[in-house]
């Protein structure tokens, strides 16, 4: 006799203490030769009366049962689950429900391992899409099997600045890649604008550019038959507002209720300084807000609906004072102390990018009680497991009994086949792009590495290739300088035995970044030149952002004010003294054209003109200059 799942739930206490005993002496019965009828109890070769005895006899020593029958086996397994229903109904409720959260930053498109220090945690060869999504997925079994339930979420930066295998396909493979994952809520960082807001939409709702196929080695939706689906995880930008609305680019928080009726709060915040270090038009109509004002504004407005559990996804970060502790924060310091110090004490934890460093530890919030902080470096080399425990008398994060871990992702386990089958699909579509040889080196390469002048020779190469580009020479009037900011120089221009492939070149310059052309006084040029080491980038010298320049030379002193570095007399333009009144033409890169990087001086000239991408100038001086063989650091020197 089968019970059905009504009759489990109206059997309780003492009827469930009666059918089980009555059961097993039914099932002892039949082990007899007898069998069940419908009459409570009774079996054709025993009466009503003997029934109750065996039932009494049963409970107080059972015996082991053998089966003669799939019907008696049946009835033991209700006997069975009944019996394992009220001994569960007997147990204590736990105290605490454990959560696991796991959390990645600063992905940046690294579907393949990255190189050299990129691909390693202290020594440790880490990170690969392969090998992450295995590592999730073991992660997620660990929790399974203790019976906690688990989400998966990211602090930024996912997209953007990312390796060819990516980049030439708008960023669609790796949100395809995470969707694969199972990440399930993200903040979005700074890179996410890299090609725009509106791109940033495609890159949550799916579809497909009509970039040419194949425009400017760039490739939307490169298999028809399988149009970009878009991204299965909720983006939050808790802090990017239309300007002059209250309208969020995209939903401020996500609540996940889990089994156990918990509710959870994620808030996503976007770096406040976001248009500072993007394309101006990237972000034009989006006002960016402070993180800590808003996420405290977001409180009660989560505790309203009954969370009292909160985690802040913040693009924001800093940096410990031993960059290999990635378990601790030893001495650390930056932007997310203050913000931390700063947040509203609801807020359980704190879970950070931006800086690509390693750390976990708990910093006190203004209540003097501990809150976690984590970062998991980036480019998937790590993973940061998070263990929630959550007080089930009040809802709220036990912060002593919460725990991290960063685990490196190491290459040890069994890639993952659905992601490898994916960028197996996409190397194959990118081959004919990433592989054609653009030109040679006379040395093994060509290095990003300043001289104690933070001159370079990879950013004398760059700049020298704008300043020869032909697609900002406008209306007869040819650029005299180029300027390069070195933040987007991200890679040595590597080769293989003497060759160059546009592969290489696309992991040195990899933001398709537009060349403007524009007219600047020799006053807008002192200004800018100081701009280097005053302002956001400075006073201290490891703020400095020296720019790379073709066709400029100067002289700057260390030990002079702010303000008053670029000794003056110094700066010449062509071999000429710089002349305060005279209008140059100058070449620079359209970031920089916006003020990008703390330079608000490219804002004040004049006669912009677009031209190519920054990609393809660099990629056709190579090949105009073959073999390219690395110039002196002599535009820029230290003096007094």
């Amino acid at each position: 006799m089968a019970l059905t799942g009504r009759d489990r739930t109206r059997l309780g206490g003492r009827r469930v203490a009666g059918l089980v005993a009555a059961g097993t002496a039914a099932v002892l019965a039949m082990a007899a030769g007898g069998s069940v009828t419908q009459a409570a109890g009774t079996t054709q070769s025993g009466t009503a009366a003997q029934a109750p005895r065996a039932a009494a006899a049963a409970a107080a020593a059972p015996q082991p049962i053998v089966a003669q029958s799939d019907v008696s086996q049946m009835y033991l397994d209700e006997v069975q689950a009944i019996q394992a229903k009220a001994a569960q109904a007997r147990k204590p409720k736990p105290t605490h429900t454990q959560i696991q959260l796991l959390a990645i930053n600063d992905f940046h498109g690294n579907l393949e391992p990255a190189t050299g220090s990129g691909g390693n945690i202290n020594g440790v060869p880490a990170g690969g899409a392969v090998y992450l999504a295995t590592h999730l997925k073991q992660l997620r079994a660990a929790a399974k099997a203790k019976g906690q339930d688990s989400v998966t979420v990211a602090a930024g930066d996912l997209i953007g600045a990312s390796p060819l295998l990516s980049a030439a396909f708008h960023d669609e493979p790796t949100i395809e890649a995470l969707n694969g994952m199972g990440l399930e809520v993200a903040s979005v960082g700074n890179h996410e604008f890299d090609e725009g807001w509106h791109e940033l939409l495609r890159m949550q709702t799916g579809g497909c550019l009509p970039d040419g196929d194949g425009a400017n080695n760039q490739n939307s939706c490169p298999d028809l038959e399988h149009p970009f689906p878009g991204a299965k995880f909720k983006y939050l930008s808790a802090n990017v507002f239309f300007e002059n609305t209250q309208r969020t680019l995209f939903a401020p928080y996500s609540i996940k209720t889990f089994a156990d009726g918990q509710k959870v709060g994620f808030i996503g915040m976007t770096l406040e300084n976001t248009p500072n270090i993007v394309t101006k038009s990237g972000v034009a109509g989006l006002t960016f807000k402070d993180e800590v004002e808003t996420a405290n504004a977001l409180v009660p407005v989560l505790k309203k609906k009954g969370v009292k559990s909160i985690v802040v996804l913040l693009h924001e970060g800093g940096f410990p004072a031993d960059p290999k502790a990635y378990n601790s924060c030893p001495g650390i310091s930056g932007p997310v102390v203050d913000i931390n110090a700063g947040l509203d004490p609801e807020i359980d934890a704190i879970v950070s990018g931006h800086t690509h460093q390693a750390y976990n530890c708990s910093l006190p919030d203004k209540a003097g009680k501990p809150r976690l902080v984590t970062s998991a470096s980036s480019f998937g080399r790590l993973v940061t497991e998070v263990r929630l425990s959550v007080d089930n008398a009040t809802g709220d994060v036990d912060r002593v009994n919460t725990l991290a871990n960063n685990q490196i992702v190491t290459r040890d386990v069994v890639p993952d086949q659905r992601t490898s089958d994916l960028i197996a699909k996409y190397n194959a579509l990118v081959a004919p792009i990433k592989n054609k040889v653009i030109g040679h080196i006379t040395t093994p390469s060509v290095v990003r590495t300043p001289d104690d002048s933070l001159e370079s020779p990879l950013g004398n190469l760059i700049a020298d290739a704008q300043l020869a580009d032909p697609t900002v020479v406008s209306g007869g009037k040819t650029p005299v300088a180029a300027f390069m900011n070195p933040g987007g120089i991200r890679a040595d221009l590597a080769s293989t035995g003497g060759e160059v492939t546009f592969g290489d070149a696309f992991t040195v310059q990899p933001f398709n970044n537009f060349l403007v052309s524009m007219d600047m006084t020799g006053a807008q040029i002192k200004a800018l030149l100081e701009q280097q080491f005053s302002g956001l980038n400075g006073p201290d010298a490891p703020k400095f952002k020296v720019l790379q320049v073709a066709g400029i030379t100067y002289t700057w002193n260390p030990a002079a004010a702010a303000g008053s570095k670029v000794v003056a007399g110094s700066i010449k333009i062509g071999g000429q003294p710089l002349v305060d009144g005279t209008s140059y033409r100058i070449v620079t890169n359209n970031f920089l054209s916006d003020g990008g990087d703390g330079f608000p001086a490219f804002t004040t000239a004049t006669n912009k003109v677009f031209g190519g991408l920054d990609i393809d100038a660099f990629a056709n001086y190579l090949t105009a200059h073959d073999p390219y063989t690395p110039v002196p650091t002599d535009r820029i020197s230290i003096g007094s």
